[in-house]
């Protein structure tokens, strides 16, 4: 059983009189543990397509079941539980509150699991050491670089030990020495057992992943082959051939 399962998936915004089909019959199968990245244009629907299956939005019709329960028609209440305990996100734009300290930011998922401050704490600060942040704990973003916030927001989006992660153009913001790190980041994720998605409009960046799906006018314009996961060029085997190319 596939962990997330999307069959004909349609969803449609209606603006000034006219029907925009953002989402037009995508069927999709993500095995638990998978690597993916979703590919393609502004306004080709990847966005859309990661925020129904990350429970940020639910489909006009069609059917979405994760782990083995029908999701689609949930309540608001029912899929923020979902996101709590299932789900984590990262974003381009990294959405860390100005006026709370790192350790605060990353501290803000457990306030709905019912964690006590002591239990927050402690959480957090063994997320920000996973990703070489403790120091800054006492930081605010605006005292962070790129990268540091960046991180920052991968550790808030593990601080519940979610078993999928989305990161929406995560490397968007950064130089390109610093969205390799990131991306390193998301690979030893995904090598301890994660579901990783990321979206993209980068080929680049989606060639880092074994599976990548494309999305143009909102429906599955190709897909890569998933058979051939662990035969994609491996991030480092990328940056070494980039290494060669400019000797």
């Amino acid at each position: 059983m596939a962990l997330l399962e999307l069959r004909d998936i349609h969803k449609t915004y209606h603006l000034g009189g006219e029907t925009i089909r953002a989402l037009d019959g995508v069927s999709l199968d993500i095995d638990s543990g998978e690597f993916i990245s979703i590919i393609g244009p502004s306004g080709s629907g990847k966005s859309t397509l990661m925020h129904i299956l990350g429970c940020l939005d639910s489909p006009t019709s069609g059917t979405l079941m994760m782990d083995n329960t029908m999701i689609h028609d949930a309540s608001s209440r029912q899929l923020a539980s979902i996101r709590n305990k299932k789900i984590g996100f990262v974003f381009q734009f990294f959405n860390l509150l100005p006026k709370l300290t790192v350790r605060q930011n990353v501290e803000l998922p457990m306030i709905y699991s019912g964690h006590s401050s002591k239990e927050r704490r402690e959480r957090a600060m063994t997320a920000l050491r996973r990703v070489n942040m403790e120091d800054r704990s006492k930081h605010r973003p605006s005292q962070l670089s790129g990268g540091q916030q960046q991180r920052t927001a991968i550790a808030r989006a593990l601080v519940n030990d979610p078993r999928i992660i989305f990161a929406d153009e995560p490397t968007g913001n950064l130089d390109s020495h610093t969205g390799e790190l990131i991306l390193e980041m998301f690979d030893q994720l995904h090598n301890e057992g994660r579901t990783v998605m990321l979206v993209t409009h980068d080929p680049e960046i989606a060639a880092v992943t074994p599976r990548r799906i494309e999305i143009r006018d909102g429906k599955i314009a190709n897909e890569a082959d998933p058979t051939l996961a662990g035969k994609a060029p491996r991030f480092e085997q990328i940056i070494k051939a980039e290494s060669k190319a400019t000797t």
